[in-house]
């Protein structure tokens, strides 16, 4: 076994560059390529991933230090083959695979002509400037994450305009002249690259320079009026200097506020580019996580914990809690009725009755309650009872079920009422439509809900587009939903858009209930167990009792949209489909 030194990189122009967070500990096993620890300087942050595979046998870093180029950060123990295929390289310059994932500046030991996208194109004295992405390194497509400036804001030179980033690092992009924003050319979430156009601005430059004139880093360097380096990406500036035609003359930008490493540049979470991505992906909003880091910095534990502790119900996130904060008075008062001008709801301690035991209400009960209560309450709902013979229907299902035994396919009856319910919603559209305002808006779409019982309450995942799915696919999505739905992985996606809603207590009994209106839906149909029962066949033997499968159907629907005759023909109609499924096809 060898013992590899693991230095800091070719990291580009910064100096002494600040530990933030530590990746891996002793005994580790690292790939190459893998992260060992992230730097911040003012401007950006990056982490520093390892040049060889092996086990971590010593850390020569803690958090906080100070390190730069060539400083040593941990001793690898590695195979003396995987040493051998690619040898330790001096500290002043490091191995290429050291390099980070994504450079955030340019080499500082030779000059470097400035790219000819980077160059500012100042045509006349307050002439429009074209601000573009300068050569920030060896990666393409990096996203917008932040735009701190708008059309009309002044920006001195080396003002920072926006934010990218990258799966390793994320940094801010300087301004390459003064003047006032005219134009932005970028938003959120713009993907960017190098050339790419930033913003346009009216200059105030004395006289024109054009961008073959830009002199190498290293002049601008010695220049007497160089401007003050950033840590950021390096950007090719059109610099300012004495030209044998004219004078030009820029004002030295006035000094920016000192970093203050426990808080974001700009207002960005104090935390990793890995990290932001990682909260990204879960839809976690990192200005309200907690760091438990160095410093306050998040990491992704802290993301993770905050995860849990919104999904379980134990705390919610500030867009939840406005949305909240902005429903109806009904729902604010839903406790004590006092804005219904009702008698407040009795206070009563029943623990001087009787051991008693107190348990949170799921976040899903709590959001779903006021819902309800809204609904229960603006709604004047009316509910019809009805029931449909499903005697055929059924024997149909159970030999579709055997013939696809091998397959695992199975139909449930509620894939058919979905299939009848597109159907009367077709035939009658006004159950199909939804109040806004005096007006009514008729949906030329179809997608039912269905309630889902879960652990955690009652969800309701919406099937899209019912209308053009057959059985078996109905079949096989519900089942997928309703997988998802227990295991709490629906997204906001799967549980929107409804146009009408079914509940069924088919699985569990019963015999009719009233079930209530999922607003803006004008309707929801509730389903119970269905039962064998005599009924009279008149065309049977002069007349006879049969016995027959029977369904409870329970129509529940808005009075303001609907009134009683729409609503009893829907049931019947319903019932009909129910009874002869071929009328699906008319």
């Amino acid at each position: 076994m060898a013992i590899i030194e693991i230095k800091v990189p070719d990291i580009g122009d910064f100096d002494e560059v600040a530990v933030i967070e530590l990746l891996v500990k002793p005994g580790d096993t690292v790939k190459v390529e893998q992260s060992l620890l992230t730097v911040e300087s003012d401007k950006a942050s990056m982490e520093i991933p390892s040049s060889h595979a092996g086990v971590v046998k010593e850390l020569k870093v803690a958090l906080g230090d100070k390190v730069k180029q060539g400083s040593l950060v941990l001793l690898l123990e590695a195979d003396d083959a995987a040493a051998a295929a690619t040898p330790a390289a001096a500290p002043a310059a490091a191995p290429e695979a050291a390099n980070p994932t994504v450079e955030v500046s340019n080499q500082p030991q030779a000059p470097v002509e400035p790219a000819p996208v980077a160059a500012v194109s100042v045509a006349k004295e307050t002439g429009p400037i074209e601000v573009r992405v300068p050569d920030i390194g060896d990666f393409k497509d990096v996203a917008v994450i932040e735009v701190m400036i708008k059309v009309g804001d002044s920006v001195r030179v080396e003002q920072s305009l926006v934010t990218v980033e990258s799966d390793k690092a994320s940094m801010e992009i300087p301004s390459s002249a003064a003047g006032v924003v005219q134009e932005l050319k970028v938003k959120l979430g713009d993907v960017v690259n190098i050339g790419d156009l930033l913003a346009v601005l009216q200059g105030n430059v004395a006289a024109s320079l054009p961008a073959a004139a830009a002199p190498t880093v290293a002049a601008a360097a010695e220049a007497p009026t160089a401007l003050t380096e950033s840590s950021a990406p390096k950007v090719a500036l059109a610099q300012v200097e004495q030209a044998p035609a004219a004078t030009t003359s820029v004002a030295a930008p006035a000094a920016l506020p000192p970093h203050n490493p426990t808080v974001a540049p700009l207002g960005l979470p104090h935390a990793s580019p890995s990290v932001r991505k990682f909260a990204r992906e879960l839809g976690v909003p990192l200005a309200e996580v907690k760091g438990s880091g160095l410093k306050g910095r998040i990491t992704d534990a802290d993301v993770q914990a905050f995860t849990r502790s919104v999904m379980s119900g134990a705390m919610q996130t500030v867009a939840i809690s406005g949305q909240q904060a902005a429903k109806p008075a009904v729902a604010a008062t839903a406790n004590d009725g006092a804005g219904l001008g009702l008698i407040p709801w009795p206070k009563v301690d029943f623990a001087k009755f009787g051991p008693i035991e107190r348990k949170e209400m799921s976040r899903i009960k709590k959001i779903s309650g006021a819902n309800l209560l809204r609904n229960a309450v603006l709604i004047p709902a009316v509910t019809n009872h009805d029931d449909a013979d499903i005697t055929d229907l059924e024997a149909f299902r159970v030999l579709t079920n055997k013939e696809n035994e091998k397959s695992g396919m199975k139909v449930t009856m509620l894939a058919f009422l979905i299939k009848a319910c597109v159907a009367a919603l077709k035939k009658f559209p006004d159950f199909n439509s939804s109040l806004d305002g005096d007006a009514l808006v008729y949906k030329q779409y179809f997608h039912i809900g269905f309630a889902a019982d879960t652990p955690n309450g009652l969800m309701v995942p919406v099937i899209k587009d019912a209308d053009k799915k057959g059985i078996f696919q109905i079949s096989a999505e519900m089942s997928e939903l309703a997988k998802k739905a227990r295991d709490g992985k629906l997204s906001p996606a799967e549980m929107t858009g409804a146009c009408f809603t079914i509940s069924s207590l088919g699985g569990i009994g019963g015999r009719y209930f009233t079930p209530i209106i999922n607003a803006p839906e004008v309707a929801i149909l509730g389903v119970c167990r269905s039962t064998i029962e005599p009924v009279w066949d008149a065309n049977l033997n002069g007349g006879a009792f049969q016995p027959r499968l029977m369904l409870p159907l329970s129509l529940t629907w808005d009075h303001r949209v609907i009134d009683g005759a729409a609503a009893a023909r829907f049931n019947v109609y319903l019932g009909q489909i129910l009874g002869d499924f071929r009328r699906v096809l008319l």
